[in-house]
């Protein structure tokens, strides 16, 4: 890959998309490696937990590579929006949690590709803004769906028709972000995160994982419906047996073995 970096260690993938000359801007072939690197994953039992970053300290995602985009025609310009749809739907509905460590600038394809991600964690010197309209084009990654799904649609109509940046601690304010903390501390933050989420039964974490996007798209009485049948579903698992025989049997070790 040319464009991204991954290590895996305790079942953790950390992906890194590597452009620090461009501030880790996605252009196509970054949007291409990326859908294949999750494809990957997504194979992979041996990986419960992704973290994904920017390279060095001042920016995790600065956008869309405005260098490929201003000669784009409106037939590229879809392709390219396609191309986002692809990998950040991969990456919002693999079985795997998914972290974005925020390090730095999200903006744009930035704070898209965060938002498609179960979990967000700023760095205090992180910054989000949607700044499309000030380009003449509007978010095509995901941004006016995703944005107004976690905020609502008053704040993400405001951050996308002023372009207006927003520090860590609005974006905490406002949902945008769960959590703020020193960069320093960001990727042990994201671990320690991701260790306590493997503590638990994978299968059923997948499975809630999958209910609550779904559900959020649904009317509240299929959303219970849909609840239901996967909450029955959980019921035939081996992790469900060792589960509860575990906590009756007062025993502190639990062995889940994901299925």
């Amino acid at each position: 890959m040319n464009n991204l970096l991954m290590e895996v260690e305790n079942e953790i993938a950390v992906v890194t998309i590597n452009r620090p000359k461009s501030l880790n801007a996605l252009n196509s072939e970054t949007l291409a490696e990326l859908n294949t690197c999750l494809a990957e994953i997504e194979g992979r039992t041996d990986i419960k937990v992704v973290i994904l970053t920017g390279s060095g300290s001042k920016s995790f995602v600065a956008g869309a590579d405005i260098s490929e985009m201003v000669n784009a025609t409106p037939a590229e310009g879809r392709a390219m929006g396609l191309l986002a749809r692809e990998a950040f739907g991969r990456l919002e509905n693999m079985p795997q949690v998914t972290i974005a460590a925020v390090n730095g600038f999200a903006l744009g394809g930035g704070c898209e590709i965060s938002m498609a991600c179960d979990i967000r964690v700023a760095a205090e010197n992180a910054k989000f803004a949607q700044p499309e309209c000030g380009l003449g084009i509007l978010p095509g990654f995901g941004g006016t769906q995703r944005l107004a799904r976690l905020v609502g649609k008053g704040r993400a109509k405001e951050m996308i028709f002023t372009c207006d940046m927003i520090d860590a601690q609005d974006a905490y304010r406002i949902g945008l972000a769960n959590h703020v903390v020193p960069q320093e501390e960001l990727l042990d933050y994201c671990k320690a995160m991701a260790g306590r989420i493997m503590k638990n039964a994978p299968y059923a974490v997948s499975l809630a994982k999958q209910v609550i996007n779904s559900g959020a798209d649904m009317d509240l009485d299929n959303g219970l419906k849909l609840e239901a049948n996967i909450f029955g579903l959980s019921f035939s698992t081996e992790d469900k047996k060792e589960g509860m025989t575990a906590f009756l049997e007062k025993r502190k070790e639990k062995h889940f073995i994901g299925k």
